[in-house]
């Protein structure tokens, strides 16, 4: 039987074929048919953005930093949260697929460095396809699709967010437009079968007090001490990490005072 919410965020059948869709039209990209021309055209084109801009948009596609980013929502509304954590095994499982069987060279790899962006660590393989790329349209899509239908356009922000996300990783040197475009595709699929996921959910796993949106407050904390103690991906993003961190750490604060009010209620 559906839940109350499933029918107001209900997913139209056509959408399903747009992850499909999108991979069959981008496949001049990832059989890179233009390449290395497109991708030395875009990464310079990126050159005039601060370097900041582009990995803090990155940061969006790290695990660890997506769970600091949405740690409001455990406060906020729990059942989005769920909704990318539900997309998340398959954006996992899709990317370790991709880079398990793809030896593909990274553009560091092929184009004289001259004349590109390299911003970070200089990376040479397992290219396809960009797990940062599919990551962070597995999340966005994920909660996109988990709002309320009639309603859901006014968020498609979070989908251009994603497409920021893939952009930077042409932007500092770590993938071609053939990756991003693939990391796309996945990560739009992954968002969907999420949502499959988060409709056979029951409403008490949003319940403050209930001991899996604990776990989940377990995993914010973890990510609250990557961020402080760890480069992730770039050290230009050390003080971006702190704000996120700190954001995090409010939201572990509001979400035990919910707890303790609820148990005292009880």
């Amino acid at each position: 039987m559906s839940l109350p919410h499933a029918r107001a965020t209900e997913v139209p059948h056509w959408v399903w074929l747009v992850p499909f869709v999108l991979f069959g039209v981008t496949a001049p990209l990832w059989l890179h048919w233009w390449e290395p021309a497109m991708f030395v055209a875009i990464n310079t084109a990126c050159m005039p953005v601060a370097a900041q801009v582009w990995t803090g948009l990155s940061l969006l596609g790290n695990g660890w930093g997506v769970l600091g980013v949405t740690a409001p929502l455990l406060v906020l509304a729990p059942r989005l949260m769920w909704a990318w954590l539900c997309a998340a095994p398959f954006a996992i499982a899709f990317a370790r697929t991709g880079k398990f069987f793809l030896e593909s060279p990274r553009p560091a790899a092929v184009v004289d460095n001259a004349q590109m962006r390299i911003v970070g660590e200089m990376l040479h393989n397992v290219s396809m396809p960009s797990g940062h790329t599919l990551t962070a349209f597995a999340v966005a899509s994920g909660i996109y699709f988990a709002l309320p239908r009639a309603t859901r356009w006014r968020h498609a922000w979070l989908l251009v967010l994603a497409l920021g996300t893939g952009l930077s990783r042409i932007a500092v040197g770590a993938h071609w437009p053939g990756d991003v475009a693939v990391g796309t595709s996945l990560g739009l699929l992954a968002g969907l079968l999420g949502k499959q996921l988060l409709e056979r959910m029951t409403p008490v796993h949003c319940q403050p007090t209930h001991w899996s949106l604990r776990l989940v407050a377990v995993l914010v904390a973890v990510a609250v001490y990557h961020l402080l103690t760890e480069e992730l991906d770039f050290a230009e993003n050390l003080p971006l990490q702190r704000v996120v961190a700190v954001v995090a750490m409010v939201s572990l604060l509001a979400f035990a005072m919910r707890n303790a009010r609820v148990l005292k209620a009880s």
